[in-house]
């Protein structure tokens, strides 16, 4: 049996069992093999499973987001995990470091979006009519200019942390669509995954290097 290729990034594993995996995706590694080419997480799959089905994403994560990101190994466990995502019973908790910041240490960002398509590339844009979007936040730490934020994602929709702190005001680091360019890129991590399955499965992913900074400076302490 041949050997799979090395896969073109570190791997890094937070949870495995027989049936899901929940990798620490890099920063700059798209979850698809886009048209330009370059590594893309479909690459590790041989090293995951050797069957001849699967593995497949649960979901998807931006490829400039670091973080928790679920991989079913078997048919049944990739059929619950996208009805877990669907119902909303999957939980997702993302910390980002965002420009400015808000005054109150918690709130609810419900604005809906919709895609918005130009010569120029494609955006979210908030639309009244566009699909429903709910971000929940809570300040864990505040900065010279800049605030560390807990969201919780209510709804999945594309970019919408992104999208719902640009909107409010409070772009995050590094987010060249909705934002500004940061040396360190896009300080948006998708910190912890639960997801309701039998027994429930969760995971919990360190920040990336280049975040640690903007973190230390709002009082993060490395736990």
């Amino acid at each position: 049996m041949t050997k799979p290729a090395p896969c073109p990034f570190p791997l890094s594993v937070l949870y495995q069992d027989q049936h899901v995996v929940i990798l620490d995706k890099p920063a700059g590694v798209p979850v698809h093999a886009g048209p330009k080419g370059g590594p893309c997480v479909e690459d590790c799959f041989p090293l995951l499973s050797r069957r001849k089905d699967g593995p497949w994403l649960a979901h998807r994560l931006d490829a400039e987001t670091s973080g928790c990101l679920a991989i079913a190994l078997r048919k049944q466990p990739l059929l619950a995990m996208q009805k877990a995502f669907a119902d909303k019973t999957a939980r997702k908790t993302y910390w980002a470091v965002v420009e400015g910041g808000p005054d109150a240490d918690r709130g609810e960002i419900s604005l809906s979006l919709t895609k918005k398509t130009a010569p120029s590339g494609w955006r979210m844009i908030t639309d009244p009519d566009g699909a429903p979007a709910r971000t929940d936040w809570r300040v864990l730490g505040r900065g010279e200019g800049m605030c560390w934020l807990e969201l919780s994602l209510h709804t999945g929709r594309t970019h919408q942390a992104r999208v719902h702190c640009g909107a409010m005001g409070w772009p995050i680091l590094g987010d060249t669509l909705y934002g500004q360019p940061h040396p360190e890129g896009l300080h948006l991590l998708a910190r912890r995954l639960t997801l309701p399955l039998t027994p429930p499965v969760s995971a919990t992913a360190p920040p990336r290097k280049g975040m640690e900074a903007a973190l230390q400076a709002c009082g993060w302490q490395g736990i």
